[in-house]
This record gives structure tokens, C-alpha cells and sequence, in this order.
């Protein structure tokens, strides 16, 4: 089975809170795991056939063809669960260690089928260790203004031009963008067509990752200096539908580029308060590909479900990140803070040994001007840097915070707690 929990916090941390519409993909989805884990495999299995039938994206329908599998494993269903697998495979899954050893699949492993299916997962691609190999793919962007431009001639067909001349020429990055953070194009066009100034004005911001790529590298190579084991994989700007700024998949680190474009010029009126807290200066990019950067490092941190983790695991991506690119893309949080330290501590104790994250982090649906959202992000990055600041051996105290295992100790470690007292 894929890993649920880390699915949905990687969903939790690197996604902003959109309002579910009902029977949506992501509802159906969810709900299919939720069966999941009370291990009502049959009901499962319904809705993740569901939500292949339903999906727009491969990449959606590549994990829920896999877990339907497990779950038909599971029901000692053989036959059904080798046409899943191959469906799987079909809409591109290729990780084949974790099929080679994932337990759920265990029945398959005596059937004739089995090596004959482990011989047609293509090989996945090899982790990078040399900065200067990174791809930055930038085409996603070039698609999407031209579909813009084909559709702002003949709005009754948006969806249609919009899948002809983007998505259906989307890189392997945008792919996983859309399946994790936009869920479907209908919800794509909807998005692009009640923001026309917005998207009037932010053209020229967008099409400046170019400027950037220099930055982005020196980043990058900066990462390899004060950590030697990280992996560089390649980095796709892609146009969303407001849901992410950033994300990481097996193909590479995912930025949302519109929410990376403001500046001078830039029409921000159709949005609202919250989601003006998502619009990002286009001099940031450097800066969010660094954060996303390290979260692509993580694998080798304890998942976990308390709050303190997930604080710890996205602030550690910022602290870390300002230190490879120079600064941060989260200005507006840290900024939001000065003067509120110890009451933020204070509050965020209450809910740190508890899975209690939704309200520290992505929690933008409650945000105010007195409520201000991703104060996890801030609070993580105070711990990190003061485990930073404490530590003689500046390249081990990186290492070990990559390698966390244990977040109360990394707490305790850091003296973060004394620190904020003088606040």
C-alpha cells in the first residue's frame, strides 16, 4: 500500500486548504483511505475504482490503480489485483522496491504472475547527486500561455483548449502537480477564469523563472557543500489553480509559478485575504526552490503525526533553505510574528504532542489579520536555528536534522525553550 500517512502530510504541509466540492476526487480519495486503515478493504477497493474512473490526471489514477490493488491483495482477490497492478504500471508507476517489499502484496509473490509483473515496472529514474545535473523545465509555462490565449478567444471551450494545448502536453512534473494539488481541470479553468486581471498582469512575472536559473544552481550547489549525501532532482515550473506554491514528487520539485509572480503591476483585487497570503514576489523563486529543495532531503526523518513534526520538518525547509539561497519565501509569516513570540509558543504547546497540525500548518481558511496562518513554519525554523546556533560542527548539526528520529529530543536539543523565554 503506499504510505498513507506520509501521502497526507506531504498533501498537509506543501498544499493550501481549498474547500472540497462534494464527491470530489479528492474527497473520494480520502474516503478510501480512511477504509483503508479500518482495513474495510472491499469499500476501499469501490472507491479507489472510483476514483480512476473519475481522475483527469495518470498520476491520480497510478496511485489509487496501486492501492486498489493492495486492497484486492489483501482480499486474496490474485487475478484482480495483477490487472490493477498493470493498470498501475500503465499510468506510470515505477517504484519497483517498494513493490518488490510492500507487505500488502505479500499473496502475489507465490503466483507465476509476480516476476513475469516485476520485469515490466520500468526502472525509476536515478537519484541525482550532482547539482549541476538538475534540470529547470520551464515549458509547462509556455503551454499554459498559449492555451490562455486560445481560450480567451472562445471561452465557451476553455476546458477543451486548456486540456488540448496544456494539459495534454504536461511534463512528468506537471503531471504530478496537478494530480496532487488541483484535482481535476475543471477546477483548473474555473480558477483561471475568475481571476482575469490577475492573470492579465502576471504574464511577464511568470515567464521570469529564466532570470532565476542562476540562483536556483548556486543553491543547489550551495546545499551540496554543508550537506554532501543530498539529491538534486529536476524542477518544473508549472500555472495552478492557487493550491500550492510548491511540492515534491518522484519526478522533481513542483513550483507553482502563479503564485510566485507578484510584483509591480501585478492586479491582485479578484483575490482575497487568504489567498493574497499565498501570492509570493516572483524574487522569491530562488528562495521557494531551496525550501522545496530540502524536503526532497527528508526521506530519512521519522514520519510522524505530532505537530511538533510537522512544524519541525517545514520549518527545517525554510531554515535550511534561507542558508543555501540567501533568504526565505515565508517573509510575510516571519514578519507577522516579531512581537508575538511567547504568546505563539505558548498556543502552539497546547497542540504540539497532539496530530493537531491543521491548525499550525496550511490552515489558511481560518486566516484572519489576528489569525494568521503557517505559524508552524515559524516556529519550526526557531527550533532548527537554534539547534543550528548551538551546535560546534555546522555541517553535522545539517545532518542531523535530516536524519530527526526522535522531535521531542531535537526539541529539548535545540534550547529553543530558554530562548524564547527572553522574548
Amino acid at each position: 500500500m503506499k504510505k498513507i500517512l506520509f501521502s497526507a502530510m506531504v498533501l498537509l504541509l506543501f498544499s493550501q486548504v481549498i474547500a472540497q466540492e462534494k464527491e470530489s476526487v479528492s474527497a473520494i480519495g480520502n474516503e478510501a483511505d480512511h477504509f483503508y486503515l479500518e482495513k474495510k478493504y472491499d469499500a476501499a477497493t469501490a472507491n479507489y475504482l472510483r476514483v480512476i474512473d473519475m481522475s483527469d490526471f495518470n498520476s491520480q489514477k497510478r496511485n489509487a490503480a496501486y492501492n486498489a490493488a493492495c486492497c484486492l491483495a489483501l482480499q486474496k482477490k490474485t487475478d484482480s489485483a495483477f490487472v490493477l497492478l498493470n493498470s498501475a504500471i500503465a499510468y506510470g508507476y515505477n517504484n519497483k522496491l517498494h513493490l518488490s517489499t510492500d507487505s500488502d502484496l505479500k499473496i502475489l509473490h507465490q503466483d507465476a504472475k509476480w516476476k513475469k509483473l516485476l520485469d515490466e515496472v520500468p526502472a525509476s529514474k536515478t537519484l541525482n547527486d550532482n547539482p549541476e545535473k538538475a534540470h529547470i523545465i520551464t515549458r509547462d509555462i509556455h503551454h499554459f500561455w498559449e492555451a490562455y490565449d486560445l481560450a480567451a478567444k472562445d471561452t465557451a471551450n476553455a476546458k477543451s483548449i486548456y486540456k488540448k494545448y496544456y494539459f495534454d502536453k504536461a511534463s512528468d512534473g506537471m503531471q504530478d502537480y496537478m494530480g496532487l494539488k488541483v484535482s481535476s481541470i475543471d477546477r483548473f479553468t474555473k480558477h483561471i477564469q475568475s481571476h482575469p486581471k490577475l492573470y492579465t498582469s502576471i504574464r511577464e512575472n511568470t515567464l521570469k523563472v529564466e532570470v532565476y536559473k542562476k540562483e536556483i544552481q548556486t543553491g543547489f550547489k550551495n546545499l551540496k557543500a554543508i550537506y554532501p549525501e543530498a539529491k538534486f532532482p529536476d524542477v518544473y515550473f508549472v500555472i495552478g489553480a492557487f493550491t500550492s506554491g510548491g511540492t515534491i514528487s518522484s519526478a522533481g520539485l513542483l513550483i507553482g509559478t502563479n503564485q510566485m509572480s507578484d510584483g509591480i503591476g501585478v492586479n491582485t483585487e479578484e483575490l482575497d485575504f487568504r489567498a493574497k497570503l499565498l501570492m509570493n514576489k516572483s524574487k522569491y523563486i530562488p528562495n521557494i526552490v531551496a525550501h522545496e529543495l530540502i524536503h526532497f532531503q527528508q526521506d530519512h526523518m521519522k514520519r510522524d503525526t505530532i505537530t511538533l513534526g510537522y512544524a519541525i520538518k517545514e520549518g527545517m525547509a525554510d531554515f535550511i533553505g534561507e542558508l543555501i539561497s540567501g533568504g526565505t519565501a515565508n517573509e510575510k509569516i516571519f514578519d507577522w510574528a516579531k512581537g508575538k513570540e511567547h504568546q505563539i509558543w505558548n498556543d502552539f504547546k497546547k497542540d504540539m504532542y497532539y496530530n493537531r497540525s491543521k491548525n499550525w500548518i496550511a490552515n489558511y481558511s481560518t486566516a484572519s489579520k489576528d489569525s494568521y496562518p503557517d505559524l508552524g513554519y515559524w516556529i519550526g525554523y526557531e527550533i532548527c536555528k537554534s539547534y543550528y546556533e548551538n551546535k560546534k560542527d555546522k555541517q553535522q548539526a545539517i545532518y542531523d536534522m535530516l536524519h530527526v528520529r526522535d522531535y521531542r529530543k531535537f526539541l529539548d536539543d535545540s534550547k529553543w525553550e530558554k530562548k524564547v523565554k527572553k522574548y
